[in-house]
């Protein structure tokens, strides 16, 4: 299967290539044709199986066939549950656009910054991008008008409700025209979602993407078993050993992640810490860098587990343990992404090591544990 079959204009397969996508992954071939019919969407995929580019590219399709209108109406409204991803899908709407005879206007707009130039770029806009709670500001300052809204898409939704934000989608979804298309993914399924779906939705296309599809063999996993006090040169070793030039490394906490970064500066390892303490201007500019390579070492909290995504990122580093199996899998998610090969790498000490061994039963894939003592720490 490729992109060619599934309805696309060639100026959006112009795109495609360009931006090395060479085979659609399964969530692409199975939504993308039920989005161009217009059909409701619902779609449990984890991370990195494509889902914006499942979503993007039909509405941009559409879009060429409609007529250029200025107003503050919006036509297609995407929710999303964190600043990153929705500057995230705006690259990608703004990637996949490149060559479109009809330019589509998208905006990202989350809290964190000034409201009043989101406010005076809204106009025009045709696909925008929220958080929840900073759409609701605009509401309220008229700033955006969600009356002939046609299209709602819920990326993550199960990251939206379990950041706390059930009332302002409930409140935003009351306030929408009662006809229009629907579109719902989700990496998990629980009750808070399916109560979403049921609400949401009608007769919609369920398309489900099993786990073991997109957590694949081109992630190669390993782990070092490692006291505590020698993690930090034990990571220095292997980043300036095996020459890596891009890597992304988690920890537990925010504290942990400036730590980390201000000890692999000081070895000359240059190096950012990512959380949600930093300033909106501050993570947008490591993210930039990071993306472009002039960044070495990203060094995040899991609020980055799903909001960062580099198609050809090669390592991930898990300094620290996540608390969930699916946390880690969100993790080292951000590498083999797109068909491309990945290498996710963790340092395990004395007291994660049952923990290790619930996570490997949980992914049902065994991680080969390297004695660090070998390498001499």
């Amino acid at each position: 299967m490729s992109f060619s079959n599934l309805g696309l204009s060639t100026p959006l397969q112009e795109a495609i290539s360009k931006a090395n996508y060479e085979n659609p992954s399964p969530i692409q071939i199975k939504a993308i044709p039920a989005i161009l019919n217009k059909k409701d969407v619902w779609g449990l995929a984890p991370t990195g199986s494509g889902k914006t580019a499942a979503y993007v590219l039909p509405i941009l399709e559409m879009f060429q066939a409609k007529p250029t209108v200025k107003s503050r109406s919006m036509p297609v409204l995407v929710l999303v549950p964190t600043r990153e991803l929705a500057t995230q899908v705006e690259e990608t709407v703004s990637v996949f656009s490149e060559f479109l005879p009809r330019k589509v206007k998208s905006m990202a707009v989350y809290g964190g910054v000034s409201i009043n130039p989101q406010m005076v770029n809204l106009y025009g806009t045709e696909i925008l991008i929220a958080t929840p709670g900073r759409l609701l500001d605009l509401i309220s300052k008229n700033a955006v008008d969600l009356s002939e809204l046609e299209i709602l898409i819920l990326d993550e939704a199960d990251k939206m409700l379990n950041l706390g934000f059930k009332e302002e989608v409930d409140e935003i979804l009351s306030s929408l025209p009662k006809k229009r298309q629907n579109i719902l993914f989700s990496a998990t399924m629980d009750e808070p979602v399916e109560g979403l779906t049921a609400k949401l939705l009608r007769h919609p296309v369920r398309i489900e993407i099993a786990q073991d599809i997109v957590t694949p063999a081109q992630i190669k996993q390993s782990a070092y078993l490692v006291t505590p006090e020698n993690k930090g040169p034990l990571l220095r070793f292997l980043i300036n050993e095996g020459n890596w030039e891009q890597v992304l490394i988690f920890t537990s906490s925010k504290r942990a992640a400036d730590n980390l970064a201000a000890k692999l500066e000081k070895h000359g390892i240059q190096a950012q810490s990512f959380h949600g303490d930093k300033s909106q201007g501050a993570r947008t500019a490591s993210l930039h860098s990071f993306k472009k390579g002039t960044l070495r070492v990203l060094v995040a909290t899991d609020l980055a587990a799903r909001g960062i995504d580099i198609q050809f990122l090669p390592y991930v580093v898990n300094y620290e343990l996540p608390r969930s199996p699916k946390d880690y899998i969100h993790r080292i998610g951000r590498t083999g992404r797109a068909g491309s090969e990945g290498e996710a790498i963790s340092l395990i000490s004395e007291e994660d090591a049952h923990h290790f061994k619930v996570i490997q039963k949980k992914m049902k894939r065994r991680v080969e544990l390297i004695d660090s003592r070998n390498l001499g720490f």
